[in-house]
């Protein structure tokens, strides 16, 4: 008597496939994984030896920043293109035809991104360590930290990337639609620059979005905690992130659960 495989069974063969397309996509791959180390580079080279406060420099601030943006940009950004592109060449039409359930589906995606984001966090950490001195966290307290921060993040932006994925109205506008976003973001949500050094307008347009709490959760994690005294409220505010964070799993989930579309605009 044959047994359908579970749902864990098919979620994992997917994000085990989801994982082979992308490492024979080479360009996608390289694109993903060399984003975040260009600008590692780009903006190290140019204010490398800035000090910043409580003996924290430039470089070990960006990687915090750079490792929070990573993961928006491989869950948000690059995934919610990948499934317009998709949609609007049939291939989730004919998926939605197998019997592969939909869950499987979401949950192979997520896992998909939380392997891209580890691998590439991995490569920020080992070129910060290398390069630009920073130190790693010892104890296991700043770890735990990491791990929440780095999966509700991740869950979040993969939620929110399949959700804006049918935004777009091809899979050609996908790219012009969702990057702007996450260039936004990026700016605003001092990835790129010390949070509280923008106009304060910008700080609190940016407190309702993701991405300055995971990039602020990093911090508490690979920044001192004197350091600490430095943010909005010279706290790291880890339970105010976490909340924030953990809310928008949920929007993310209810908005991919009413937004999500397995077939193009005018299909029937």
């Amino acid at each position: 008597m044959n047994t359908r495989p579970s749902l864990v069974a098919l979620t994992l063969e997917r994000a085990r496939l989801e994982n082979v397309e992308f490492v024979r996509s080479r360009d996608q791959m390289i694109f993903i994984f060399s984003f975040p180390i260009i600008f590692m580079v780009l903006f190290g080279a140019i204010f490398g030896g800035q000090e910043l406060a409580f003996g924290v420099t430039f470089p070990q601030y960006l990687l915090a920043g750079l490792i929070a943006s990573g993961i928006l940009n491989t869950g948000f950004q690059s995934l919610g293109i990948a499934i317009a592109i998709d949609r609007d060449n049939g291939v989730l039409k004919r998926l939605r035809g197998t019997p592969l359930p939909p869950a499987a589906y979401f949950g192979g995606k997520v896992l998909h991104v939380l392997f891209v984001s580890a691998v590439q966090v991995a490569l920020l950490i080992a070129m910060g360590v290398a390069f630009y001195g920073v130190s790693l966290p010892t104890g296991l307290d700043p770890w735990l930290t990491f791990a929440w921060v780095f999966l509700l993040g991740v869950t979040g932006s993969t939620l929110l990337g399949i959700a804006v994925s049918s935004l777009p109205s091809s899979g050609r506008a996908a790219s012009a639609i969702i990057t702007p976003m996450v260039l936004y973001l990026q700016f605003t949500s001092g990835v790129f620059f010390v949070f509280t050094q923008l106009p304060g307008f910008l700080q609190t347009v940016a407190e309702f979005f993701p991405l300055k709490w995971l990039a602020q959760g990093m911090r508490s994690v690979f920044l001192p905690e004197d350091f600490a005294q430095a943010e909005a409220r010279m706290s790291y505010e880890l339970t105010t992130g976490a909340l924030v964070l953990a809310a928008w799993v949920v929007v993310g989930f209810i908005l991919a659960l009413v937004t999500f579309r397995w077939q193009k605009r005018g299909d029937s």
